[in-house]
């Protein structure tokens, strides 16, 4: 048992759905068999949504941080002794305050290997904004706590994986944030992640353009012949197996989105539209680049659903799923190449025969 995968989950905004789906997805029993579960956040707060979605056989192991965990039960880090009112679907300046908690909480363990991946419940981006968290969202804030610079949100599921060049940025400011060379850190820390977390062994990328028809030669823009292209041919040059610029309208209903492992796109609607519109159930968001495995659902707090007991847990078990295998994938990666023999060395050893 105490070789399960152990993975934090972030309860997110208490006021949102984060605590019903992580309730509905640790509700069937399998999933014990799969990791080791530790939500972070009160215990009043997962009674609240428990009574809501009527999970009468939800039951759990509840310690204070840095307690050992149960191995055999679903764990509950109690993350504070404050006072809370749930308000399904309502934003407040108390809720982003525990959102940021149980986040917190859930970091320092993971920085402390008490825990192996953290799955992150979705929080507001604005009520949880303080002098603690001024950041778009987790990834900037993980990526910083983790003093990681160059780092990639990934849209993913088993067939499809997305990133974006941009991320939590305003549209008009998107043009002037694409150069060459954050194109090519980009790709770059895709490439690496579709290897060691996703056990590919030669990834294949495509690159979108940032202009309808990616820019028609020049015509609708000119960073495709600028900034993008020249990035995918450095990245060529480099012995990475790279394409594009494509149209982004017309190549994810094409059979071509099938002749790749990632595909990056230039900014966040462009390439996370397409991705929910296909995989909305099923997709996950992934950190890749930080020396840690973060997963999240790729949806929001969905206030309108909140205390309804309408919410799908599918993109939370997803993430949940996904945070394991890719633990136990850079576990195995990492194992093989941890003494790789060098070239001379074989060269060497060959001559002496």
């Amino acid at each position: 048992m105490e070789n399960l995968v152990r993975v934090g989950i972030s309860m997110g905004d208490p006021n949102g759905v984060g605590p019903e789906v992580i309730i509905k997805a640790l509700s069937d029993n399998r999933m014990l068999q799969t990791c080791m579960p530790a939500i972070y956040g009160t215990g009043k707060v997962i009674s609240f949504h428990k009574k809501l979605v009527n999970a009468n056989e939800f039951n759990y192991h509840t310690s204070k941080p840095g307690d050992p965990f149960n191995f055999k039960n679903i764990n509950l880090v109690s993350v504070t002794d404050e006072e809370f009112k749930v308000e399904p679907g309502q934003s407040t300046e108390a809720a982003g305050k525990l959102a940021f908690r149980s986040i917190e909480a859930a970091v320092k363990d993971l920085k402390d290997k008490k825990i192996d991946a953290l799955v992150t419940a979705p929080i507001n981006k604005k009520n949880i904004q303080s002098d603690d968290f001024s950041f778009p969202g987790h990834t900037e804030y993980l990526a910083s706590q983790f003093g990681v610079k160059d780092y990639l949100m990934m849209m993913v599921t088993e067939d499809l994986k997305v990133g974006t060049v941009t991320g939590h940025l305003p549209l008009n400011e998107v043009s002037a944030s694409i150069t060459s060379h954050k194109i090519v850190e980009k790709v770059k820390v895709m490439h690496k992640s579709l290897i060691r977390d996703f056990g590919i062994r030669k990834p294949r990328i495509a690159v979108l353009g940032l202009n309808p028809h990616a820019g028609d030669n020049g015509l609708l823009g000119k960073e495709e012949l600028e900034v993008i292209i020249p990035a995918i041919q450095q990245l060529k040059a480099e012995g990475m197996i790279v394409a594009g610029p494509y149209g982004a309208d017309g190549f994810f209903g094409s059979s071509n989105l099938n002749n790749f492992d990632g595909v990056m796109a230039m900014y966040h609607d462009q390439g996370l539209i397409p991705f929910k519109t296909m995989e909305f159930e099923r997709g996950v968001n992934f950190t890749a680049g930080l020396p840690v495995v973060r997963t999240s659902p790729d949806h929001g707090t969905a206030y309108d659903l909140a205390g309804k007991n309408t919410a799908s847990e599918s993109s939370l078990r997803h993430a949940i799923y996904m945070a394991v295998d890719i633990v136990k994938k850079r576990r195995e990666y990492d194992q093989i190449n941890a003494n790789p023999l060098r070239a001379s060395v074989m060269r060497k050893e060959k001559s002496d025969r």
